[in-house]
């Protein structure tokens, strides 16, 4: 499951925007923190069924001395050595410059190795279009340049089946196994290898390691608790280097390797740390792409003054900064001290069964159409919303369709009142769960 595209180029020329647009015009969901890593983003894209994974990277700027544009050279070439697909962005409308031939040499050393397409930007009119035949002379690329205009979106749908040509989708692939599959993820030195290396050294079944789909996630068949499952590892491989960025960088391409094959993720935090950004970016990827998640704090053992610091406490802050994700069942833990270890996996397990459970409609009906005859959907410009059935559709996550006479008339605020109550009533913890209206 790789599918990735890397977008990289010289500063200004467009590759944000491209980015915006091949992810659907969402906001970037990883790791937009100030610093050296504020033009660092991750988001997920869709085109003709192909699902893929999109890195926004830095300005490359060769030569220079600026400590920020150093990390950010280490980690376009980080994104370059990942990616499936490269794309390098020029400006057809400031003309060819320096800098894109200083990085046409970098990218010259991956010719052949990986598909490079060579991307003329701000491709607006004829003239500009004619005019990138210049960028020809980089001598990088694969084929012709794609001339478009990321700020209109002209030329990007040639571009884009020209990638995913490369691709298979990863949500049709054959798994290797039918087992639940439960990953562990968060930032770096949270103590995700400890647990792993806990987990596995116990006297537990360990049927065998199999070779991982993507280049860094080692996975275990595992036995526990009477339940089997695939232990996905993203702690087990780190690329050595000096620098705690590209660490971190490289930590949430391997988060997102595993959170495409997981149907549960373990998030890690630090109990001494608090939440930070980049757990809240974790979580927020798991949750959009509708994986069940457990938030394990780990290191309790160490933080002082408990009496202030009450597990409590601690677990309305993260749902505060996690908000509007307020499903996660939070478990604190210390992996030195074993403390409620076993507990972090029996929740895992439990939550992959509240993923995968099925409603019977006529329970569905009875309690949800009770539910809903004590608290009405308010009405919209007069109109009166009247929900006359219920039911669960045959989705890998639980999604509800509820029919009724004016489906698009009912509110954002009692869309949430619904879910609520559903998941009062079937216990969906740790699970997204969505919900539709449809005309009856």
């Amino acid at each position: 499951m790789k599918n990735t595209i890397a977008i990289v180029g010289r500063p200004n020329v467009g590759k944000s925007t491209l980015f915006n647009r091949l992810v659907g015009h969402r906001k970037a969901i990883m790791d937009n923190q100030s610093g050296v890593t504020r033009d660092r983003h991750y988001g997920y894209g869709e085109w003709i069924g192909k699902h893929f994974t999109v890195i926004d990277t830095g300005g490359y700027v060769h030569g220079s001395d600026d400590v920020f544009e150093e990390s950010i050279r280490r980690q376009v070439k980080l994104a370059i050595d990942e990616a499936d697909v490269v794309l390098f962005m020029v400006d057809v409308d400031a003309g060819m410059h320096g800098l894109d031939e200083e990085f046409a040499n970098v990218l010259r050393r991956y010719q052949g190795k990986k598909p490079i397409y060579l991307v003329g930007n701000k491709a607006d009119t004829n003239a500009r279009a004619h005019a990138a035949g210049e960028f020809y002379a980089l001598g990088v690329g694969d084929g012709d340049i794609f001339t478009i205009s990321s700020q209109s979106g002209s030329g990007t749908g040639d571009l884009l089946d020209a990638v995913v040509s490369h691709f298979e989708d990863p949500w049709e692939e054959v798994t290797e196994t039918e087992l639940p599959k439960i990953a562990v993820v968060g930032r770096p030195n949270v103590g995700k290898s400890s647990l792993v290396n806990l987990l596995l050294g116990e006297e537990r079944t360990i049927v065998t390691d199999i070779a991982g789909t993507t280049r860094d996630a080692i996975k275990t068949r595992y036995n526990a608790f009477g339940n089997e499952f695939i232990l996905i590892d993203t702690a087990g491989l780190r690329r050595k280097t000096k620098v705690k960025e590209d660490i971190e960088f490289y930590s949430v391409l391997r988060s997102i390797r595993a959170m495409e094959e997981s149907d549960v993720c373990i998030v890690m935090l630090d109990a001494t740390r608090g939440v930070e950004a980049q757990d809240v970016n974790i979580i927020a990827l798991a949750d959009k792409n509708r994986k069940g998640i457990v938030i394990l704090v780990n290191k309790w053992d160490l933080v002082e003054d408990k009496e202030t610091n009450t597990t409590k406490k601690i677990e309305e802050q993260i749902y505060e900064k996690i908000a509007p994700i307020a499903y996660p069942p939070i478990i604190f833990t210390s992996v030195l001290t074993k403390q409620r270890v076993h507990k972090a996996i029996e929740t895992a397990i439990q939550v992959y069964e509240n993923k995968t459970k099925k409603i019977p409609t006529s329970q569905l009906n009875e309690v949800m159409l009770r539910v809903i005859e004590e608290h009405q959907p308010p009405s919209t410009k007069g109109k009166m919303v009247r929900i006359k059935y219920v039911t669960q559709l045959p989705t890998h996550n639980p999604v509800f369709a509820f029919f009724c006479n004016l489906p698009q008339y009912v509110s954002e605020s009692y869309t949430r009142y619904l879910e609520n109550r559903l998941r009062e009533n079937f216990d969906f913890g740790g699970v997204p769960i969505g919900i539709i209206f449809r005309k009856k």
